[in-house]
Order: structure tokens, then sequence, then C-alpha cells
């Protein structure tokens, strides 16, 4: 067997297999390292207190030396892996404790979800780490996100306006036929465009409201933080007026705040029971022209009080005219887990109940308001 693979089969094997194989061939120190920083990890699967070792090796390291080391030694995802398991597997809740680890740590949705669990244990200097982390990544996302929801939401043509945007989506086939007929060759039988028309964008609105209850559950908190993102990529769109609301057991209306994403994602209070009837009775007093209003739920739907209370509110913005939308997720994924129960309840009395991506509510959005 090449040294590599030996060296790959030690690495998974751990210390405990040196006697039986030994690292060899001319990437062993690499490798040697790379043991080190996993040692130092893995250990503690075994219970060992790496804190109270004496000598040289992996327990030599401290938390911020094994950040260092394993950015340099693993590939990106690797070290995302890395970082996941000393946080959630071994509790290494230092690395949010101490600013010069956290510094080095991946900016990215998995550390934000780790910020907005452990938030209360940082102080001073960490807390505004923190925060900075909490924006770059909220930015990041922002930015992957913004361009497809605008296109869904804005996507409605203007017939009556030129467009300065040539693009096949805004092509005015008939218009660019109908203004070149004159040049039709009848001898080659076809028809020469000397000018292509396009459709602009509707540019002005009659506005509609949307107000986003979210439940801050700890279940929830990839929906809670896809749905701060998107309150503040809808608050800025000409045609809605958008409204964010919070809530467990009370309810805390951010509408606020939607511009500062540190501001909202860091409000959140995650855990504790879950009061869906009171928060949408909230949602309901935001009603003021329910023809021209959806209201997205955003809730796993395990309600904490009676669920008669949660479908009298749900069935009085129904029969408003208001449109309920209740997701059972909303991220990347789109994965669900939730009352289904409640969830077959709600869709028979005419809420649109589903899980669903960013993009997807954009374009369920878009079909709503054109």
């Amino acid at each position: 067997m090449p040294d590599n693979e030996l060296n790959k089969w030690r690495l998974i094997l751990g210390k405990h297999a040196k006697e039986q194989i030994g690292f060899s061939g001319e990437g062993q120190l690499h490798f040697m390292d790379m043991e080190e920083a996993l040692d130092y990890l893995y250990s503690r699967e075994n219970g060992e207190d790496v804190r109270r070792e004496g000598g040289n090796g992996a327990f030599s390291l401290t938390v911020a030396s094994w950040i260092t080391k394993v950015r340099t030694l693993f590939p990106k995802e690797t070290v995302e892996v890395l970082e996941r398991h000393a946080l959630e597997t071994y509790h290494m809740t230092e690395l949010l404790t101490d600013k010069e680890v956290l510094e080095k740590l991946e900016p990215n949705q998995e550390l934000l979800k780790t910020i907005m669990q452990l938030k209360h244990l940082m102080k001073g200097e960490v807390l505004e780490s923190a925060r900075r982390i909490v924006r770059q990544v909220a930015e990041e996302l922002t930015a992957k996100l913004e361009q497809d929801i605008r296109r869904s939401v804005l996507g409605r043509l203007d017939r009556n306006a030129d467009s300065k945007v040539k693009s096949a989506r805004n092509l005015d086939i008939k218009r660019t036929i109908r203004k070149n007929l004159s040049h039709y060759d009848p001898q080659e039988k076809r028809l020469v465009l000397e000018n292509v028309y396009f459709n602009s964008r509707v540019r002005k609105f009659n506005k509609w409201r949307v107000v986003i209850a979210v439940d801050e559950s700890g279940s929830m908190l990839d929906s809670v933080i896809h749905s701060a993102i998107m309150a503040g990529i809808f608050a800025r769109l000409p045609m809605l007026d958008t409204k964010l609301v919070i809530f467990d057991t009370q309810v805390v209306d951010l509408s606020g705040y939607m511009d500062d994403p540190v501001a909202t994602l860091m409000s959140v209070q995650l855990g504790g029971g879950t009061n869906i009837a009171g928060a949408l009775a909230y949602c309901e007093t935001l009603v003021e022209n329910p023809y021209r209003t959806m209201v997205v739920l955003v809730s796993d739907l395990c309600e904490g009080g009676p669920a008669g209370a949660l479908y009298g509110v749900c069935r009085g913005i129904i029969e408003s005219g208001a449109k309920l939308i209740a997701l059972t997720a909303l991220d990347m994924e789109a994965n669900p887990s939730y009352n289904r129960k409640i969830a077959e309840d709600l869709a028979a009395m005419g809420a649109y109940v589903a899980a669903m991506t960013p993009a997807q509510l954009a374009d369920w959005m878009g079909t709503v308001i054109k």
C-alpha cells in the first residue's frame, strides 16, 4: 500500500494505532502535525481532559493555536467540520469567549448559528467581534439571495414603455416584428431587423403589506436567519411594506430594525415556549388593507397553547381577505419538521402551507402580486 494511503489510515485510527502503523514517506511530518491537531479535538471522545495534560504534542496546543493549525493543515471544508464538532459535540465554548480565537474562525452560517446560541456568554471585545461576524455573514447571505428575490418579485413587465435592459426575457416580439415589416425581403423571404424593442419593468406599484412572524424556538434557527435576511431585502422593494415580528410566548416587533441585520439577529432569544396564536393576534392588528396583505408565519406549528385559539385567529385572518402562508421551514434546504395535524387543518381552512427556500417564497409572492 502506498505511503500516503497508510498515513491516511493512521489518521483515521488515531494515536492508539501507532504501534501497528507508523507514519512514513516524504509527507510524514505533515501527517504527524495533522494527527496532533485531530488528537487535540478527538481525544475528548475518550474522556481525556487535555487542559490538565502536560508534555509536548497535542496537549501543548491552546485553543487559539489549534484553530491556526487546522486552518493551515486542512482544506476549508474539513476545517468547517472540525470547528462544528468542537462547538457542538465537545462543547469547546472557549472558542466563543476568546476574541483571538473567535476572529480566526471561518465566518459562515454555522458560525452565525453558534454565535446566536452562545451570545449570552460573550462580553466586551468578544461580543463586538461576534457582531462583526454576524454582519459579514448576513451581508454575504443578502448578496447571494437579493438578485433572485428582486427578479422574482419585480418580474412583471410594463408593455407600454421601452427598456434599456436588453435581454431575451424583456424582448417585445410583436412590436419588433411590427416596426420592421417595412424591411421585409420578399426575394429572400426574411425579415431584416433594423431595431429590436424591449419591455421595461413596472415602476409604479400599489403596495402590498407583508407581515412576517417568525417562531424563535431553537428548532427553527436556520429559518430565523433566512427570515431576517428576507425581511431586510423585502423592506427595500418598492411594492412591499414589510413588517417583521419574532415570538416565543412573547411578541417582539422588529420592523424598525430590518435594515440592520445585526440588531435583528442578535435580538433573537432562542428556546422557550411558543404562543403562535398570540403572535398572529398581534399580526392581525397590522393588517390595514386585507386584500393587499400577506401574513407569513414561519413556524414548526408546535403550538404551546390550545389549538382552538390558533385556529380561531387563523380563520379570522383568512376570512378578512388577507393571504396566510405558513412556512414550516424557510432555508436553503427547506427540510421541515412540524406538527402535521395543525398544518393539515390550516391548509383545509385556506392557508397556504409549505416548506420553502427563499427563492421559492419570492416566486410565490411575485405570483400573488401579479
